[in-house]
Protein backbone atom coordinates (compact mmCIF):
# COMPACT_ATOMS: atom_id res chain seq x y z
CA UNK A 1 0.00 0.00 0.00
CA UNK A 2 1.18 3.50 -0.79
CA UNK A 3 1.98 5.90 2.03
CA UNK A 4 1.05 9.55 2.27
CA UNK A 5 2.15 12.90 3.60
CA UNK A 6 -0.52 13.82 6.16
CA UNK A 7 -1.04 17.21 7.80
CA UNK A 8 -3.06 17.78 10.96
CA UNK A 9 -4.05 21.40 11.62
CA UNK A 10 -4.84 21.84 15.30
CA UNK A 11 -2.58 18.93 16.21
CA UNK A 12 -2.04 20.06 19.80
CA UNK A 13 -5.75 20.33 20.62
CA UNK A 14 -7.94 17.67 22.18
CA UNK A 15 -9.40 16.41 18.90
CA UNK A 16 -6.12 16.91 17.02
CA UNK A 17 -4.26 14.68 19.45
CA UNK A 18 -7.05 12.13 19.19
CA UNK A 19 -6.71 12.16 15.40
CA UNK A 20 -3.01 11.34 15.79
CA UNK A 21 -3.85 8.52 18.18
CA UNK A 22 -6.51 7.09 15.85
CA UNK A 23 -4.17 7.31 12.82
CA UNK A 24 -1.62 5.33 14.78
CA UNK A 25 -4.10 2.76 16.16
CA UNK A 26 -5.62 2.10 12.74
CA UNK A 27 -2.20 1.87 11.10
CA UNK A 28 -3.06 4.58 8.62
CA UNK A 29 -0.37 4.70 5.91
CA UNK A 30 1.40 7.89 6.98
CA UNK A 31 4.74 8.35 5.28
CA UNK A 32 5.36 11.78 6.77
CA UNK A 33 3.35 13.56 9.47
CA UNK A 34 3.01 17.36 9.44
CA UNK A 35 1.53 18.53 12.77
CA UNK A 36 0.37 22.15 12.59
CA UNK A 37 -0.83 24.60 15.24
CA UNK A 38 -0.87 28.28 16.13
CA UNK A 39 2.16 30.28 17.24
CA UNK A 40 1.30 29.46 20.86
CA UNK A 41 2.47 25.91 20.19
CA UNK A 42 5.73 26.91 18.49
CA UNK A 43 8.63 24.83 19.75
CA UNK A 44 6.45 21.98 21.02
CA UNK A 45 6.17 18.43 19.71
CA UNK A 46 3.55 15.72 19.47
CA UNK A 47 4.21 12.01 19.79
CA UNK A 48 3.42 9.76 16.84
CA UNK A 49 4.38 6.09 16.68
CA UNK A 50 6.53 6.55 19.73
CA UNK A 51 8.58 9.39 18.30
CA UNK A 52 8.38 13.15 18.95
CA UNK A 53 7.40 15.17 15.88
CA UNK A 54 7.99 18.94 15.98
CA UNK A 55 4.88 21.09 15.60
CA UNK A 56 4.99 23.66 12.83
CA UNK A 57 3.22 27.00 12.85
CA UNK A 58 0.28 26.91 10.45
CA UNK A 59 0.63 29.18 7.41
CA UNK A 60 -0.26 29.20 3.72
CA UNK A 61 2.84 27.19 2.84
CA UNK A 62 2.21 24.38 5.32
CA UNK A 63 0.54 21.99 2.89
CA UNK A 64 3.10 21.78 0.11
CA UNK A 65 3.44 18.16 -0.96
CA UNK A 66 0.65 16.96 1.34
CA UNK A 67 -1.82 14.31 0.22
CA UNK A 68 -4.34 14.55 3.08
CA UNK A 69 -4.97 17.38 5.52
CA UNK A 70 -7.10 17.06 8.65
CA UNK A 71 -8.43 20.31 10.11
CA UNK A 72 -9.48 20.58 13.75
CA UNK A 73 -8.60 24.16 14.66
CA UNK A 74 -11.98 25.91 14.49
CA UNK A 75 -14.15 27.34 11.75
CA UNK A 76 -12.23 30.58 11.29
CA UNK A 77 -8.95 28.73 10.70
CA UNK A 78 -10.65 26.32 8.33
CA UNK A 79 -12.22 29.11 6.29
CA UNK A 80 -8.82 30.73 5.88
CA UNK A 81 -6.57 27.75 5.28
CA UNK A 82 -8.68 24.79 4.10
CA UNK A 83 -9.14 26.18 0.56
CA UNK A 84 -5.37 26.70 0.39
CA UNK A 85 -4.74 23.15 1.57
CA UNK A 86 -7.32 21.81 -0.91
CA UNK A 87 -5.13 23.03 -3.76
CA UNK A 88 -2.61 20.41 -2.67
CA UNK A 89 -4.49 17.76 -0.69
CA UNK A 90 -7.75 16.14 0.20
CA UNK A 91 -9.05 18.20 3.15
CA UNK A 92 -11.14 16.61 5.90
CA UNK A 93 -12.51 19.45 8.00
CA UNK A 94 -13.87 18.93 11.51
CA UNK A 95 -15.28 22.44 11.90
CA UNK A 96 -18.67 23.86 10.96
CA UNK A 97 -17.17 26.04 8.22
CA UNK A 98 -18.23 24.04 5.16
CA UNK A 99 -20.78 21.51 6.43
CA UNK A 100 -23.80 23.08 4.80
CA UNK A 101 -22.12 24.20 1.60
CA UNK A 102 -24.08 22.46 -1.17
CA UNK A 103 -20.98 21.30 -3.05
CA UNK A 104 -19.13 20.00 0.03
CA UNK A 105 -19.85 16.40 1.08
CA UNK A 106 -20.88 16.00 4.74
CA UNK A 107 -19.94 12.43 5.48
CA UNK A 108 -20.56 9.69 8.00
CA UNK A 109 -19.05 6.63 6.28
CA UNK A 110 -21.65 4.15 7.57
CA UNK A 111 -24.43 6.35 6.18
CA UNK A 112 -23.25 8.18 3.04
CA UNK A 113 -19.69 7.10 2.42
CA UNK A 114 -20.37 7.16 -1.31
CA UNK A 115 -20.12 10.97 -1.05
CA UNK A 116 -16.33 10.69 -0.77
CA UNK A 117 -15.71 11.34 -4.46
CA UNK A 118 -12.87 10.71 -6.84
CA UNK A 119 -11.54 14.26 -7.09
CA UNK A 120 -8.23 14.49 -5.29
CA UNK A 121 -8.31 18.21 -4.54
CA UNK A 122 -11.42 18.85 -2.52
CA UNK A 123 -12.90 19.40 0.94
CA UNK A 124 -14.97 16.84 2.84
CA UNK A 125 -16.76 18.03 5.99
CA UNK A 126 -16.88 16.04 9.20
CA UNK A 127 -20.30 16.49 10.87
CA UNK A 128 -21.12 17.68 14.36
CA UNK A 129 -20.42 15.08 17.07
CA UNK A 130 -24.02 14.76 18.26
CA UNK A 131 -25.27 14.36 14.70
CA UNK A 132 -22.76 11.63 13.82
CA UNK A 133 -23.76 9.19 16.53
CA UNK A 134 -27.47 9.73 15.96
CA UNK A 135 -27.42 9.10 12.21
CA UNK A 136 -25.24 5.99 12.58
CA UNK A 137 -28.02 4.47 14.69
CA UNK A 138 -30.95 5.85 12.72
CA UNK A 139 -29.75 5.04 9.18
CA UNK A 140 -30.26 1.24 9.37
CA UNK A 141 -33.69 1.80 10.91
CA UNK A 142 -34.52 4.26 8.14
CA UNK A 143 -33.57 1.70 5.51
CA UNK A 144 -35.93 -0.81 7.08
CA UNK A 145 -38.87 1.34 8.13
CA UNK A 146 -38.56 4.80 6.52
CA UNK A 147 -37.71 7.56 9.00
CA UNK A 148 -40.42 10.21 9.36
CA UNK A 149 -39.62 12.24 12.49
CA UNK A 150 -36.93 12.54 15.17
CA UNK A 151 -37.23 14.15 18.59
CA UNK A 152 -33.93 14.08 20.46
CA UNK A 153 -32.51 15.40 23.72
CA UNK A 154 -28.73 15.27 24.01
CA UNK A 155 -26.56 14.89 27.10
CA UNK A 156 -23.23 16.21 25.87
CA UNK A 157 -19.96 15.97 27.77
CA UNK A 158 -17.69 18.90 28.50
CA UNK A 159 -14.98 17.56 26.17
CA UNK A 160 -17.26 18.75 23.39
CA UNK A 161 -15.96 22.20 24.36
CA UNK A 162 -12.37 20.99 24.11
CA UNK A 163 -9.69 20.84 26.79
CA UNK A 164 -11.01 24.06 28.30
CA UNK A 165 -14.31 22.35 29.08
CA UNK A 166 -12.56 19.50 30.89
CA UNK A 167 -10.38 21.94 32.84
CA UNK A 168 -13.47 23.89 33.86
CA UNK A 169 -15.29 20.84 35.16
CA UNK A 170 -12.24 19.62 37.07
CA UNK A 171 -11.71 23.06 38.61
CA UNK A 172 -15.34 23.48 39.62
CA UNK A 173 -15.44 20.08 41.28
CA UNK A 174 -12.82 21.43 43.69
CA UNK A 175 -14.35 24.84 44.35
CA UNK A 176 -17.59 26.53 45.21
CA UNK A 177 -18.76 28.56 42.26
CA UNK A 178 -18.02 28.95 38.58
CA UNK A 179 -14.45 28.68 37.30
CA UNK A 180 -13.13 32.11 36.20
CA UNK A 181 -12.10 30.91 32.70
CA UNK A 182 -15.20 28.80 32.09
CA UNK A 183 -16.59 28.63 28.54
CA UNK A 184 -20.08 28.20 29.99
CA UNK A 185 -22.52 30.90 31.14
CA UNK A 186 -23.22 29.01 34.39
CA UNK A 187 -21.42 26.56 36.63
CA UNK A 188 -21.23 23.11 34.96
CA UNK A 189 -20.16 20.99 37.95
CA UNK A 190 -23.22 19.34 39.56
CA UNK A 191 -25.38 21.12 36.99
CA UNK A 192 -27.09 20.65 33.63
CA UNK A 193 -27.11 23.41 31.02
CA UNK A 194 -29.77 23.37 28.26
CA UNK A 195 -27.55 25.68 26.24
CA UNK A 196 -24.89 24.72 23.66
CA UNK A 197 -23.76 27.46 21.27
CA UNK A 198 -25.61 30.76 20.85
CA UNK A 199 -29.37 31.31 20.77
CA UNK A 200 -31.11 32.51 17.63
CA UNK A 201 -34.12 34.91 17.63
CA UNK A 202 -36.54 31.97 17.93
CA UNK A 203 -34.71 30.48 20.92
CA UNK A 204 -32.96 27.61 19.15
CA UNK A 205 -29.26 27.12 19.81
CA UNK A 206 -26.60 26.78 17.14
CA UNK A 207 -26.02 23.16 18.17
CA UNK A 208 -29.70 22.39 17.69
CA UNK A 209 -29.78 24.06 14.29
CA UNK A 210 -26.71 22.00 13.31
CA UNK A 211 -28.43 18.76 14.24
CA UNK A 212 -31.49 19.65 12.17
CA UNK A 213 -29.65 20.72 9.02
CA UNK A 214 -26.86 18.15 9.17
CA UNK A 215 -29.16 15.18 9.79
CA UNK A 216 -31.24 16.13 6.77
CA UNK A 217 -28.17 16.52 4.55
CA UNK A 218 -26.36 13.33 5.63
CA UNK A 219 -29.45 11.10 5.45
CA UNK A 220 -30.64 12.76 2.23
CA UNK A 221 -34.00 13.56 3.82
CA UNK A 222 -34.45 17.31 3.22
CA UNK A 223 -37.93 17.42 4.76
CA UNK A 224 -37.22 15.26 7.81
CA UNK A 225 -38.86 16.67 10.96
CA UNK A 226 -36.07 16.95 13.57
CA UNK A 227 -36.69 18.50 17.00
CA UNK A 228 -33.51 18.60 19.13
CA UNK A 229 -32.78 19.95 22.60
CA UNK A 230 -29.04 20.01 23.23
CA UNK A 231 -27.79 19.90 26.81
CA UNK A 232 -24.33 20.10 28.40
CA UNK A 233 -23.81 17.74 31.35
CA UNK A 234 -20.93 17.36 33.86
CA UNK A 235 -19.38 14.32 32.15
CA UNK A 236 -15.81 14.41 30.88
CA UNK A 237 -16.14 12.30 27.71
CA UNK A 238 -19.09 10.62 26.00
CA UNK A 239 -22.32 12.07 24.61
CA UNK A 240 -25.70 10.49 25.29
CA UNK A 241 -28.92 11.01 23.36
CA UNK A 242 -32.52 10.15 24.16
CA UNK A 243 -34.19 9.68 20.77
CA UNK A 244 -37.85 9.28 19.86
CA UNK A 245 -38.22 8.25 16.22
CA UNK A 246 -41.33 7.83 14.10
CA UNK A 247 -41.35 5.76 10.92
CA UNK A 248 -43.49 5.32 7.82
CA UNK A 249 -43.92 1.61 8.60
CA UNK A 250 -44.78 -0.19 11.80
CA UNK A 251 -41.74 -0.94 13.91
CA UNK A 252 -41.18 -3.31 16.81
CA UNK A 253 -38.36 -3.15 19.32
CA UNK A 254 -37.20 -6.73 18.75
CA UNK A 255 -36.91 -6.21 15.00
CA UNK A 256 -35.14 -2.90 15.46
CA UNK A 257 -32.74 -4.53 17.90
CA UNK A 258 -31.83 -7.22 15.36
CA UNK A 259 -31.31 -4.63 12.62
CA UNK A 260 -29.04 -2.53 14.82
CA UNK A 261 -27.07 -5.57 15.99
CA UNK A 262 -26.15 -6.22 12.34
CA UNK A 263 -25.47 -2.57 11.48
CA UNK A 264 -21.88 -1.40 10.85
CA UNK A 265 -20.38 0.68 13.62
CA UNK A 266 -23.19 -0.11 16.10
CA UNK A 267 -23.06 -2.09 19.33
CA UNK A 268 -26.36 -2.97 21.05
CA UNK A 269 -26.35 -3.07 24.84
CA UNK A 270 -29.96 -3.50 25.82
CA UNK A 271 -31.02 -5.50 28.85
CA UNK A 272 -32.47 -2.93 31.26
CA UNK A 273 -33.70 -5.63 33.66
CA UNK A 274 -30.04 -6.50 34.24
CA UNK A 275 -29.03 -2.81 34.30
CA UNK A 276 -27.35 -3.17 30.89
CA UNK A 277 -27.46 -0.05 28.71
CA UNK A 278 -24.84 2.28 27.22
CA UNK A 279 -22.96 4.44 29.71
CA UNK A 280 -20.62 7.35 29.06
CA UNK A 281 -17.92 5.66 31.15
CA UNK A 282 -18.19 2.52 29.02
CA UNK A 283 -18.16 4.16 25.57
CA UNK A 284 -15.07 6.29 26.27
CA UNK A 285 -12.18 5.08 24.15
CA UNK A 286 -14.39 3.17 21.70
CA UNK A 287 -15.08 3.95 18.06
CA UNK A 288 -18.55 2.41 17.85
CA UNK A 289 -21.97 3.91 18.53
CA UNK A 290 -23.73 2.15 21.41
CA UNK A 291 -27.51 1.73 21.48
CA UNK A 292 -29.86 0.56 24.22
CA UNK A 293 -33.18 1.18 25.98
CA UNK A 294 -35.06 0.26 22.77
CA UNK A 295 -38.77 0.33 23.52
CA UNK A 296 -41.97 0.78 21.55
CA UNK A 297 -44.40 3.63 22.01
CA UNK A 298 -47.40 1.87 23.59
CA UNK A 299 -49.73 4.25 21.76
CA UNK A 300 -48.05 4.39 18.34
CA UNK A 301 -46.91 1.29 16.45
CA UNK A 302 -44.82 3.46 14.12
CA UNK A 303 -42.63 4.90 16.91
CA UNK A 304 -39.62 3.77 18.88
CA UNK A 305 -37.63 5.25 21.76
CA UNK A 306 -33.93 4.51 22.18
CA UNK A 307 -30.78 5.67 23.96
CA UNK A 308 -27.58 6.33 21.99
CA UNK A 309 -24.10 6.93 23.41
CA UNK A 310 -20.67 7.39 21.86
CA UNK A 311 -17.22 8.80 22.52
CA UNK A 312 -17.54 12.31 21.08
CA UNK A 313 -13.78 12.73 20.65
CA UNK A 314 -13.47 9.53 18.64
CA UNK A 315 -16.51 8.57 16.56
CA UNK A 316 -17.91 12.06 17.11
CA UNK A 317 -14.80 13.67 15.63
CA UNK A 318 -11.41 12.01 15.12
CA UNK A 319 -12.40 8.47 14.18
CA UNK A 320 -15.07 9.61 11.74
CA UNK A 321 -12.51 11.89 10.08
CA UNK A 322 -9.96 9.08 9.77
CA UNK A 323 -12.64 6.73 8.43
CA UNK A 324 -13.36 9.32 5.72
CA UNK A 325 -9.66 9.33 4.87
CA UNK A 326 -9.65 5.53 4.75
CA UNK A 327 -12.48 5.64 2.23
CA UNK A 328 -10.48 8.18 0.25
CA UNK A 329 -7.59 5.72 0.03
CA UNK A 330 -9.92 3.57 -2.02
CA UNK A 331 -12.11 6.04 -3.88
CA UNK A 332 -9.72 8.99 -4.32
CA UNK A 333 -6.27 7.46 -4.23
CA UNK A 334 -7.36 4.11 -5.73
CA UNK A 335 -5.40 1.75 -3.50
CA UNK A 336 -7.92 -1.02 -4.04
CA UNK A 337 -8.71 -1.27 -0.33
CA UNK A 338 -12.49 -1.24 -0.03
CA UNK A 339 -13.82 -0.12 3.38
CA UNK A 340 -16.21 -2.52 5.11
CA UNK A 341 -19.25 -0.25 4.92
CA UNK A 342 -22.40 -1.15 2.94
CA UNK A 343 -23.41 0.89 -0.08
CA UNK A 344 -25.98 3.46 1.09
CA UNK A 345 -29.50 2.84 -0.15
CA UNK A 346 -31.59 5.61 -1.72
CA UNK A 347 -33.95 7.48 0.64
CA UNK A 348 -37.36 5.91 0.93
CA UNK A 349 -40.19 7.70 -0.85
Amino acid sequence: MAEYRVAVAGATGLVGRTILRVLEERDFPVRHLVPLASERSAGTAVTFRGEPVPVRVLDVNSFEGCDIAFFSAGASVSRRFAPVAAEQALVIDNSSAFRLEPDVPLVVPEVNGDQVGRERRRIVANPNCSTIQMVVALEPLHRAFGLHEVIVSTYQSVSGTGARGIRTLDAELDRAGRAPDSPYPHRIAFNVLPHIDTFDPLGWTGEERKMIAETRKIMRLPDLHVVPTTVRVPVRVGHGEAVYARFDSEVDAAGARRILADAPGVIVRDDPHADVYPLSLDVEGHDEVFVGRLRPDPNDSHALALWIAADNLRKGAATNAVQIAEMALWSVFSTGTVPSFPSPTPPRA
